[in-house]
């Protein structure tokens, strides 16, 4: 929060406020510092679920289910699902630097938002427009998921090997208003109840730090 500044003020002549010799008069129309905000993409099946898994992680601003990864132009849920777009259902995740890093998205991702041994799936949705991608804008970001991936390699983290991709992000196109918030606002769907809540209590459980019951808006 910003504390406007005060300068001393005394009483003069007639009422008049008179600003001492040599203080600085206040600033009035100082505006407060805006924070740094960052962006990540990530694809790991089902957009629901990492959508979710990402709205309750502290320092993450929004989280906005969509396409990346693919040739089509404006692409739909329904060209999407055929599989001929090129496109991976991905979220596209806006979060403050200060209060959560980079490294840890990669971790949450990793560890509870999808299972990086499946390739063209997550669960029980197969296909390319499911398949796994950590999606770099920079080469900061190249650097840091080629880094981490090599480090859950070296320590064998996972029984198999890793295939989830690590490409340069294109274009992303957010899905349409029904599919944003979708886990949140349909908690008793079979579908969520089954896969995508469990992955919000791991979550939970795994990352006590990071989470938060209150989730994050859709952009």
């Amino acid at each position: 929060m910003t504390h406007w500044m005060r300068t001393p003020i005394q009483l003069g002549f007639a009422g008049l406020m008179v600003v001492p010799l040599g203080a600085a008069p206040a600033r009035r129309h100082q505006r407060p510092p805006v924070t740094a905000e960052a962006a990540a993409v990530f694809a790991g099946g089902c957009f629901w679920g990492v959508e979710a898994v990402f709205k309750h992680l502290r320092g993450v601003r929004s989280a906005t289910s969509g396409f990346s990864g693919g040739t089509a132009a404006a692409p739909s849920y329904e060209g999407v699902s055929t599989g001929q777009t090129g496109h991976a259902e991905s979220v596209r995740v806006v979060y403050d630097p200060a209060e959560i890093t980079y490294r840890q998205l990669l971790e949450v991702f990793f560890t509870v938002a999808h299972n990086p041994t499946q390739r063209d799936r997550q669960g029980p949705d197969a296909g390319p427009e499911y398949r796994a991608i950590v999606f770099y804008a920079d080469a900061q970001q190249r650097a840091a998921a080629e880094a981490y991936v090599a480090e859950l390699e070296r320590t064998k983290a996972f029984p198999r090997p890793i295939v989830t991709e690590i490409r340069q992000l294109g274009p992303f196109y957010p899905a349409g208003a029904y599919h944003q918030g979708y886990a949140a606002r349909h908690s008793n769907d079979s579908y969520i109840v089954i896969n995508d809540a469990p992955k919000v209590e791991h979550l939970r459980q795994q990352f006590p730090s990071l989470y938060r019951d209150r989730v994050a808006a859709s952009r």
